[in-house]
């Protein structure tokens, strides 16, 4: 599927917006992966797809570069304040719910990068000592992949910061498999 084609099935599945980009114009900064360091988030350490478990930065960089097109998908929500968790969690759900869907209804493999880490299961197998129950659908957020998110959304032509009362999220859906 083209890029053109993902877009109108991501606006059609209902993210506000969707641009595609060419992965080598993505903008990668190393010094990003302090932000998972902090462990804001609590899944450093204690989630597969988050650091240090996901891999280096230089590992996730070539992840998303043996795919030579994105799909950067973005939903806006009425969040006054985007630290009240009882309002974020189930807005980031919804949003990777939608990355999923359009993934699954694609039909092409690829990356999905999501919104926060991976939360197919709770608690992470890692924390069990298990292997990762579901390797295939496992996605790392865009800070684990050191991602310029603000770079990427003014290269896609896309808002970054709305207007106050409004939360955005990104994901992206990576396709084309360099061969």
């Amino acid at each position: 599927m083209d890029g053109k084609k993902l877009i109108d099935l991501a606006l059609e599945i209902g993210f506000a917006d969707a641009a595609a980009i060419q992965t080598d114009e993505l903008v990668f900064v190393p010094a990003f992966r302090a932000l998972c360091e902090e462990n804001q988030c609590g899944k450093y350490g204690v989630n597969y797809a988050c650091p240090p478990a996901c891999g280096t930065v230089e590992e996730m960089k070539e992840r998303v570069l043996r795919y030579r097109q994105a799909l950067v998908m973005q939903t806006m929500w009425d969040i006054e304040d985007p630290l009240d968790s009882a309002q974020i969690k189930p807005a980031k759900a919804q949003h990777n719910q939608m990355t999923r869907r359009l993934i699954d209804q694609a039909g092409e493999p690829g990356l999905m990068i999501g919104v926060s880490g991976c939360s197919l299961c709770n608690p992470c197998a890692i924390e069990e000592g298990e292997p990762c129950r579901f390797p295939k659908l496992r996605y790392s957020c865009m800070s684990a992949y050191c991602i310029f998110v603000k770079e990427m959304t003014e290269r896609c032509h896309m808002d970054y910061d709305c207007a106050p009362g409004l939360t955005t999220f990104f994901s992206m859906y990576c396709f084309d498999e360099k061969k």
